[in-house]
């Protein structure tokens, strides 16, 4: 890994503490790992119970300051901290693929991605609203206000490393909240980094700490008791996030919940195939699949399911594996080997089931964590990869005959995240959007994230949203004055 020493010696490896890199109070620390070799890239800092809480102090005394600052001179240093993350994108890009393990492709989108929050919320941030009107009895005027949530705890999963931050801090900052959070241990150095560019966009001290560590629980559970803490938005499984949202109730703390997605891929027969091929090829396998909003289950009209599997088969026949960071690499490692054993058994499951293997299906031999790009055809509606989360390179096809038949598959599971359909009929495409049950639908695209819109879902993948003109709203309490005139 020498020739990314240089890179590596620039990131932050301690807590990020009251605007610097402070070592953890008991010293310890917890390695990193590159998914594709399975060696350790750096050590880093592992926060504790004592060191969450002498973070939240920081945050409670600079909170007060922060919010009373105003909204222009907030997004300007949002503004900042947006072009310093532009001018850095390749450090940013490489670093995720190190740590994660996607391909440089992917995490150069993922840096303009995660870096537009920014940019987005900066501009949000001389524009929260409140109103004055009179009352209807004449009795008075009512006064409407927002004001910061206050001290916010995020918690970010592994595979968004930089976007499930900044969706985070940008709206938090924006609001006037300051903000503490613990990155996944797997991938904790993208959000290290993030740290000091915001100390050089002039970010105040004390208004955003990073707190790595290899115990979640033990960092989380004295800040979601402490009366100082406000909020907490968390993105990962839902069986975590229903955890957090039971110790969240005793303070009745503000909650964000972006959890687990089982994403339908509908394919009517008006179809276009190649387009419908297209956007599956980008709905599941951006990421390596590793993506809540991925396409975990590919509904095709059984008129053109044969042709659709064909095509689709071919494309994902052809793409290489590698480590992210070489050249020609189409999909990297999955994040670790427990990701991947979960893949396989999955796969391993459905064919037991009796569903059929068109390509790949099995880890690939050597270091890392690889698995082959599948596709599974003929699945049954028992399979456990129906039911469950793949977060891997793995497309499950099934077929139906009918829209109603379509649509109660799509809507047959706990959760609505996200749903994609592939029509030419406008008539269907809003009749099926309206009747499937989830957060966000895309209609012919296979990518819906936007900074400018807003992301969450419905049942128990979450409560809540992030991004658009509604993710700042997530940070925000109202108050009502009333005025006697």
């Amino acid at each position: 890994m020498s020739q990314f020493d240089e890179l590596l010696a620039a990131v932050p490896t301690g807590l990020w503490i009251d605007g610097s890199p402070v070592a953890a109070v008991r010293g310890d620390t917890f390695a990193v790992h590159d998914p594709a070799t399975g060696t350790v890239l750096t050590e880093v800092a592992d926060a504790t119970a004592e060191d969450a809480l002498r973070a939240l102090d920081t945050a409670s005394r600079a909170q007060r300051e922060w919010a009373a600052t105003a909204p222009r001179e907030r997004a300007e240093i949002l503004r900042a901290a947006w072009q310093l993350v532009t001018d850095r994108a390749e450090d940013f890009a490489l670093l995720m693929t190190l740590e994660m393990g996607k391909t440089l492709a992917e995490s150069r989108g993922e840096v303009a991605y995660g870096a537009e929050f920014l940019r987005w919320f900066s501009e949000e941030a001389p524009r929260i609203q409140g109103r004055y009107t009179t009352a209807p009895s004449g009795n008075g005027r009512i006064l409407v206000t927002k004001a910061p949530v206050g001290p916010c705890l995020a918690i970010t999963p592994w595979n968004f490393p930089l976007a499930m931050g900044t969706r985070k801090i940008g709206p938090a900052l924006a609001a006037g909240c300051t903000m503490l959070v613990k990155p996944a241990s797997e991938t904790p150095l993208t959000m290290l980094l993030l740290a000091r560019v915001f100390a050089d966009a002039g970010l105040p001290a004390g208004v955003l700490s990073v707190l790595p560590t290899s115990d979640a629980a033990a960092v989380s559970g004295p800040l979601l008791a402490d009366p100082r803490l406000r909020k907490v938005t968390f993105t990962g499984s839902t069986g975590v996030g229903k955890t957090l949202l039971e110790q969240s109730a005793g303070q009745v703390l503000r909650t964000s919940m972006e959890l687990g997605g089982n994403a339908p891929f509908v394919v009517f027969d008006d179809a276009d195939v190649d387009a419908a091929v297209e956007g599956a090829m980008a709905a599941k396998m951006r990421n390596g699949g590793e993506a809540c909003t991925a396409a975990n289950r590919l509904i095709v009209a059984n008129a053109v399911r044969e042709e659709f599997t064909a095509k689709l088969t071919d494309r994902i026949a052809a793409l290489t594996v590698g480590p992210g960071y070489r050249d020609g690499s189409d999909i990297g490692p999955l994040i670790n080997e427990k990701q991947r054993t979960s893949v396989t058994d999955l796969v391993d499951d459905a064919v037991a089931a009796g569903a059929r293997i068109r390509t790949g299906g099995g880890p690939v031999d050597g270091p890392g964590w690889f698995y082959r790009p599948t596709v599974l055809d003929n699945v049954p509606a028992d399979a456990r990869i129906v039911a469950e989360e793949i977060f891997g390179p793995v497309a499950a096809i099934t077929g139906f005959d009918t829209e109603d038949e379509a649509v109660a598959a799509a809507n047959g599971t706990e959760f609505g995240l996200a749903a994609y359909i592939y029509t030419r009929s406008l008539d269907r495409s809003l009749r099926v959007a309206d009747a499937l049950e989830a957060g966000m639908v895309g209609v012919n695209r296979g990518v819906i994230s936007d900074p400018a819109a807003p992301f969450g879902g419905v049942k128990q993948s979450g409560l809540g949203s992030e991004g658009g003109t509604e993710g700042i709203e997530e940070y925000l309490e109202t108050k009502y004055v009333a005025l006697e005139l």
